[in-house]
């Protein structure tokens, strides 16, 4: 594969029947769906999952998706999904990207970007992130 960066955290899923919309191709929306999923996937190998986020009173909520589609998918089509993050300004802030590539011909099929802001998981107002995050979130190189 061909990666935009060293080393991304991936996972490997096959379109299905569920995934496809009235064009005949992969519906957009699924496309979010796996991109929460590797995402969480990621997040809970660098240890914080939604428990740590619970006990440390902080989470990473979505501000922004930036979404783009280079190439249709479907129905069999076997995809390689990678994410890592890309920044963490160590307060607020922390932006996540997204690369899918199909694994017959190696085509980058889709690239996307996810900004996240830090809360408090009771009140949901914005929170300083605290150090685990900021050890675990640390840029791709």
């Amino acid at each position: 594969m061909v990666w935009l960066v060293n080393q991304p955290y991936t996972l490997t899923l096959t379109v299905g029947s569920q995934h496809q919309d009235d064009f005949g191709h992969t519906n957009n929306i699924a496309y979010l769906q796996w991109l929460e999923k590797v995402a969480w996937a990621h997040s809970n190998h660098l240890g914080l999952d939604i428990d740590a986020y619970k006990r440390l009173n902080c989470g990473c909520v979505v501000r922004k998706h930036e979404l783009n589609y280079a190439f249709p998918t479907y129905i069999g089509d076997e995809l390689q999904v990678g994410t890592w993050i890309s920044a963490n300004d160590g307060k607020l802030s922390t932006i996540r990207d997204y690369q899918i590539v199909r694994v017959s011909d190696h085509k980058t099929v889709f690239t996307g970007r996810t900004y996240f802001v830090t809360v408090d998981m009771v009140t949901g107002k914005p929170k300083r992130m605290p150090p685990e995050f900021i050890t675990a979130y640390v840029p791709a190189s």
